[in-house]
């Protein structure tokens, strides 16, 4: 039966048991406890750190950093652009560092190795070697006698390419190129073992860089030149055969021109306004003709025409009429109408006036031959209009194509126009060195070194040591698979805790009293088995009376109480724990027998029964009387059954699953409240689950820190009836000082460690 038991969680891993259980936010107080516990290594892994840092330093070949400033000149823009129509002008972010690649380009390195023969300077192939490799080449060299002798070769072009690339190779790893901030300057640096070295150097790529971008924009233009001469020369050509197909196109059509106008458009054009006057001269003469007939074939002699006003004749006649008519109204008005002047008048009168109609008939025939001159015109205008239409229309079908050779003559004119003025640009521009870049600020010697930052180097390896010392210590808490809490045998396990037994040092085992001697008495062989009752304010003591808490409650209604003390492994102390179990049953005034159960390896036989000739195992294969085998202490009235062993038991778990056992726990539990039975562990023998039915409950003891939670919680789970019983888990053996690493705020541990003070001695 089992005090506050929870379910078994047997044959789960601990990875397992954690993906059961709910995510929960990162607990920052284990995380300290954790560094609490690998502070050491954490520690030692800094100093070791520390340690290589300061060789690194001492060690280390000092580097000078030269700093040159190119500024991208953005006053120049507007001069660049009207001498340069291709390219060179930087407008945005990917332009600026476009400049930065091309410092970082091999054709700047080598430019620069060729200026200052870098690949023949000493001094600078030798700038990577260490103090240490230096040392190493200067001793080869003195050993290499041989070479002292020898004559020099002189070097292929092949080795010469070899010397020249490495030193630009070396030249690029010391280089670095940064823009200022959002700015058009890009400030290059170089790291040499030289000041004077570097400062040479970094002003060498600053004018290798200016000089390059003069020499790309000069091949730019030359390119561009040639490239333009080759096309000015071909739409030369096509200029001029697209104008000649022009004329041609022209000749072969008839499509002559008066500037810029059609011959034929021009004639068809003057001959609509010819028409257009011609049929208005018609239209006149008609309405002439059409009025003087009118006046004819009405007979009105005073109709006013025109040409009859204009006629002398007319008017002469028409004179002589009024006179006549003056003369004739005068007479008939003396003389009466009848008078022969009268009638004489009246006589001329009729003749005049006949002869002014003969001259209207003339000018009316005058009209009739100008509307037919009119007409016989205006026929000929528009038979020549017809004419001249259909001509100027079969022309403008003609034009169509015309105008498409024109238009393609045109463009190869411009094209040419255009391509003629870039050339004269780029002829103009092969002589205006001017760049849109230039130096700000030259290098000068470094007053000190730049590498190794002393500070810096140091807290990188303290940083790194940190790291090193955090990954071990937290691979060692991943490692750690012994139970340190109780919080782990509950959670693990599945089983109550009833505290710890904490390791008790070697101060604190005070040597024996002087006990009475005999052969029915219990001799303790050291303090150990005598703690309980030596300290019983201490915190092995309070343990021991939480499992018999845990007994009496989860063992209540029985008479006498048999509890049987287990571990999973030899040497975890159960032995210890079941003496001072029982000891402290004992010493409250319960009667108590402690039997020592495990036959192959009796440690509580050794601990308080040295002396004994027989015991248990004698009672069992001879069925002698129990009570003349048990000894007493007098000081507690504790009883003890030993186990004499002076021969290997290979039937032990039989003999403890015997009917004579059976019958010495009977008889036995007659005389006494509480029987402890130090078992044997249950992982390496069987013997404890062949008696696990003869005994009401079990006390299962683990050392901490030692044995691995894997083992114990396969060792139940392979023994589920023992587990059944069992009253819970002491951590035995506990070292105090490292147990409060693993104290966390809120748990048991934390109180019982804060608080035990006023209740328990300092152990």
């Amino acid at each position: 039966m089992q005090i506050n038991s929870r379910d078994f969680r047997g044959g789960l891993r601990d990875d397992d048991i954690n993906a059961t259980e709910p995510s929960q936010a990162v607990d920052v107080e284990a995380l300290i406890a954790a560094a609490r516990r690998q502070w050491l290594v954490v520690a030692a892994c800094a100093a070791a750190a520390f340690v290589l840092g300061i060789v690194y330093i001492l060690t280390a070949v000092p580097l000078y950093t030269s700093y040159v400033s190119v500024l991208i000149d953005r006053g120049n823009r507007e001069v660049v652009q009207q001498l340069s129509t291709i390219g060179g002008v930087i407008d945005d972010e990917a332009s600026i560092l476009s400049q930065v690649e091309l410092l970082y380009s091999d054709t700047i390195a080598l430019a620069v190795v060729d200026k200052l023969d870098l690949s023949n300077d000493p001094s600078f192939m030798s700038s990577e070697a260490s103090a240490i490799s230096s040392a190493i080449g200067a001793i080869r060299s003195i050993a290499n006698v041989s070479s002292w002798f020898a004559s020099e070769e002189p070097e292929t072009d092949a080795q010469v390419a070899a010397r020249r690339r490495a030193a630009a190779d070396q030249l690029l790893d010391n280089v670095s190129v940064s823009r200022v901030g959002r700015t058009y300057v890009l400030e290059v640096s170089y790291v040499s073992p030289s000041s004077q070295l570097s400062a040479k150097i970094a002003n060498a790529i600053g004018e290798a860089y200016l000089v390059d971008k003069l020499n790309s924009k000069y091949e730019a233009t030359r390119r561009a030149s040639d490239w333009l001469q080759e096309r000015i020369a071909e739409l030369r050509q096509k200029a001029l055969a697209s104008d000649l197909a022009v004329q041609k196109f022209r000749s072969a059509n008839g499509l002559v021109a008066a500037g810029s106008v059609l011959v034929a458009d021009q004639q068809l054009s003057e001959l609509n306004s010819a028409m257009i006057v011609a049929q208005s001269d018609t239209a006149k003469a008609r309405a002439r003709l059409q009025r003087i007939q009118q006046i004819i074939a009405s007979g009105q002699s005073d109709a006013i025409v025109t040409d009859v006003l204009d006629s002398s004749i007319s008017n002469e006649l028409r004179q002589k009429y009024l006179d006549a008519s003056k003369r004739e109204a005068q007479i008939s008005e003396r003389l009466g109408q009848n008078h022969i002047q009268a009638i004489r008048l009246r006589s001329e009168m009729s003749e005049y006036k006949r002869l002014m109609f003969e001259e209207v008939n003339r000018i009316a025939e005058s009209y009739k031959s100008d509307l037919d001159v009119a007409e016989a015109r205006e026929k000929s205008l528009n038979d020549s209009v017809s004419q001249a239409t259909g001509i100027s229309a079969s022309a403008n079908e003609t034009q169509v194509q015309l105008r498409e050779l024109e238009r393609e003559a045109e463009t190869y004119k411009n094209m040419y126009q255009t391509f003629l003025q870039r050339y004269q640009e780029a002829l103009q521009q092969q002589s205006f060195p001017v760049t849109e870049a230039r130096i700000i600020t030259r290098a000068t010697p470094a007053g000190g070194p730049s590498h190794p930052r002393k500070s810096l180097v140091m807290a990188f390896f303290l940083v790194l040591g940190a790291a090193a010392g955090g990954g071990v210590g937290a691979f060692r808490e991943f490692r750690d698979r012994f139970f340190r809490t109780g919080e782990q045998v509950r959670d693990i396990l599945g089983l109550e805790f009833l505290g710890i037994a904490p390791l008790v040092p070697p101060a604190r085992a005070t040597s024996l009293k002087e006990m009475p001697e005999g052969p029915r008495l219990i001799r303790k062989a050291n303090a150990v088995s005598n703690y309980v009752i030596d300290h019983p304010l201490s915190a092995f003591a309070e343990t021991l009376r939480s499992a018999k808490i845990a007994a009496d409650l989860g063992l209540a209604g029985k008479t006498c109480k048999i509890i049987g003390i287990v571990s999973s492994l030899p040497g975890e102390g159960k032995s210890t724990i079941s003496v001072n179990f029982a000891e402290l049953l004992a010493s409250q005034g319960s009667r108590t027998i402690l039997i020592d159960g495990d036959l192959r390896n009796p440690g509580a036989t050794r601990a308080i029964a040295r002396h004994a000739e027989a015991g248990l195992l004698e009672a069992l294969l001879d069925g002698g009387n129990v009570q003349n085998l048990l000894l007493h202490n007098p000081q507690t009235k504790l009883s003890f059954l030993p186990a004499v062993v002076k021969h290997r038991v290979p039937h032990s778990s039989e003999l403890l699953a015997s009917p004579a056992m059976r019958n010495i726990l009977t008889s036995l539990s007659a005389e006494a409240d509480y029987i402890i039975v130090d078992l044997p562990p249950l992982g390496p023998v069987v013997d404890a689950r062949a008696i696990s039915n003869r005994v009401d409950g079990f006390i299962f003891v683990t050392e901490w820190g030692k044995t691995a939670r894997r083992v114990v919680r396969q060792v139940l789970s392979t023994d589920p009836y023992i587990r059944d019983k069992c009253l819970g888990v002491i951590l035995n053996k506990v070292d105090q000082e490292r147990m409060k690493l693993y104290r966390a705020y809120g748990s048991s541990e934390y109180y019982y460690s804060r608080y035990s003070q006023y209740y328990q001695e300092n152990v």
